[in-house]
């Protein structure tokens, strides 16, 4: 196994507030790793720090086989960023962009590389169209492209696909696993639950720590957490009063079902007990990512997890 990431111990603060604490992870190459968690968590402090864009306060590690600290150079340029935002200009047309990055990078066989970064992404026939004028999934694909012009080992996504819709969403997906395939390691920070399962692996942050890592289904089996599925006219209904019971961590609707949740299943079942009646019907199912995702946040709300009360 070759680790492109080998850290421990990252700590980082601003002005004086702890926004990372004692972070630590391996992440073998061509993998693609989600990093979730609530706004202000740190991820993308984390990320930050895993690239060199950001020096730590404490801690070590290699990225790319690079030391963190004295090497963030060269990290940096061997790793692609693409941001939430769009950031390319908008007033030049798709090839532009594409030919200005390449010389920023100073790299050779420029046209050939945009041509290849062109076909690649499906962008050949719209290689003149100005880039303020795409849609927002075509700008993904114009920001991904960009962003692996230079051919990187590393790729930071930023929640890179917020505010895109469905299809684009796959296909952009799509894209990340075939460039895994060929060996590129990618760090994804997300909110949305099906990207998180599309992830080879996933870690949870909240309030500057690691809370849970490993594959959605390891997440899901180390929380320990019990859940029944409501179903049956109005069952959704019964949320405010299932809501205030002992046993019950959190209730949620998801369509015409409920699902409710707690850490003790005897505790869970007697609050529910009061339903099992007509025209309810109780399942006991595996919890969902987003079951034990709200399960992890409310730890850290109640100040149970170590770090609570940081996070940027």
């Amino acid at each position: 196994m070759t680790l492109a990431i080998d850290v421990a111990g990252l700590s980082k603060s601003f002005g004086g507030r702890r926004v990372v604490e004692d972070f630590a992870i391996q992440l073998e190459t061509g993998r693609i790793c989600g990093f979730l968690g609530p706004n202000g968590a740190g991820k993308t402090t984390t990320l930050r720090m895993l690239c060199g864009l950001l020096t730590p306060d404490s801690g070590h590690g290699t990225c790319l086989g690079f030391d963190i600290g004295a090497q963030a150079d060269e990290i940096k340029r061997r790793t692609g960023y693409m941001t939430q935002r769009f950031s390319l200009y908008e007033d030049l047309t798709i090839e532009e962009n594409l030919t200005f990055i390449a010389r920023v990078y100073g790299l050779d066989r420029r046209g050939e590389r945009v041509g290849e970064a062109l076909k690649a992404l499906g962008l050949e026939a719209r290689r003149r169209q100005l880039a303020g004028a795409l849609s927002g999934g075509w700008k993904q694909r114009l920001a991904l492209a960009g962003a692996t012009l230079h051919e990187p080992k590393l790729l930071l996504l930023d929640e890179p696909t917020a505010g895109v819709d469905p299809r684009a969403r796959r296909t952009f997906w799509d894209e990340i696993h075939a460039l895994s395939r060929k060996g590129l390691t990618v760090l994804v920070s997300t909110h949305y639950m099906d990207e998180a399962e599309r992830c080879h692996e996933i870690a949870y942050i909240a309030a500057g720590r690691l809370l849970a890592r490993g594959t959605a289904d390891e997440v899901v089996e180390k929380a320990h957490l019990a859940t029944f599925r409501g179903e049956g006219a109005g069952v959704d209904r019964l949320s405010p009063e299932l809501a205030g019971k002992p046993g019950v961590e959190s209730v949620a609707a998801f369509g015409p079902t409920l699902h409710v949740s707690g850490p003790d299943p005897a505790a869970l079942e007697a609050a529910i007990a009061p339903y099992r009646r007509a025209p309810f019907v109780w399942t006991k199912v595996s919890p969902s990512l987003e079951d034990v995702f709200i399960h992890l946040m409310g730890r850290v709300e109640e100040g149970s997890a170590p770090g609570a009360g940081a996070g940027r």
